[in-house]
């Protein structure tokens, strides 16, 4: 079994089912004691913002500032440097512990030894 979890999320609200299960097997992971790494690209880009999260809602699911909290406490959550930069989002805007990297940070993430990559 992999010791390391990198997933991509491209969706957002516009495929909520796919974007609340990257954030949900995230959390679990992170929860299950797995290194995690989630990468916010596409439209999940927005969900770095403060207060964007609140906004998601799909029913029978985690609430996604929840499923936020859990990721930051125990995983790392990064931006999409190129997904940030279309979204005009800087460092100065994101939500504390959330940092922007870039595909060159991705690629050195999923090709550690016992990581396991997942896109959603």
């Amino acid at each position: 079994m992999a010791k390391k979890l990198v997933i991509k999320v491209t969706a957002g609200a516009d495929a909520p089912e796919r974007c609340s299960q990257a954030f949900t097997v995230a959390a679990v992971a992170v929860a299950s004691g797995v290194e995690v790494s989630l990468w916010l690209t596409g439209e999940s880009a927005w969900f770095a913002l403060p207060g964007r999260a609140a906004e998601f809602e799909l029913p029978h699911a985690a609430p996604l500032p929840d499923l936020i909290d859990s990721i930051l406490a125990g995983g790392r959550l990064t931006l999409c440097t190129q997904c940030a930069a279309r979204r005009d989002i800087t460092e100065q805007d994101v939500i504390k512990g959330v940092r922007i990297a870039g595909a060159q940070v991705f690629v050195q993430e999923t090709l550690a030894d016992d990581t396991q990559a997942l896109v959603y």
